[in-house]
């Protein structure tokens, strides 16, 4: 079962145990939040679509965290002046977890809101991503030493010619 909500002037296809980022709503991580402004529902090959909402569908969500937008520039200037004005901008938003999705009776609940989190193990929010890490030339290279690809032979200088005596 999918549907079509609509928050912060934006539509968005959701299903139950999806993540969503949408505008802040001022709502802290953990808290639950209902979606009453729902478009459309589809289940299977039967699809709702609301004049403008689906009457009793909501959808509910819960809070994981906060989170920043991608980075907007703002450049400014006018032709044959000197004016020029940069400015950036990161928009606040939230993260949240579609739980379950109610329309005429019929419930589509997620299988991760049904299971119990466990106190020991962090929240996927939690969780940072590693970065990858810098290589240098150098290890690079004794890398591709370990392999079966033929090296590029080293280039080696002529030793300079040795002066004698009587060249001096």
């Amino acid at each position: 079962m999918y549907a079509v909500v609509t928050t912060g002037g934006k539509q968005y296809r959701v299903e139950a145990g999806s993540e969503l980022i949408i505008e802040q709503l001022g709502a802290e991580a953990g808290a639950s939040i209902t979606f009453d402004r729902v478009l459309l529902v589809g289940d299977g090959d039967a699809v709702t679509v609301g004049t403008p909402t689906v009457d009793g569908a909501s959808v509910s969500a819960t809070v994981l965290g906060e989170s920043l937008g991608p980075k907007l520039i703002i450049f400014k200037f006018k032709q044959k002046a000197t004016y020029r004005r940069k400015n950036g901008h990161r928009q606040h938003m939230i993260r949240v977890r579609i739980d379950e999705i109610n329309a005429s009776g019929k419930k589509a609940k997620s299988k991760t809101a049904d299971a119990p989190a466990d106190a020991d193990t962090p929240a996927k929010a939690d969780i940072e991503p590693e970065k990858p890490k810098r290589v240098r030339k150098a290890a690079v290279k004794a890398t591709e030493a370990k392999t079966d690809a033929p090296a590029k032979p080293k280039r080696t200088r002529k030793p300079a010619a040795k002066k004698t005596e009587s060249e001096e």
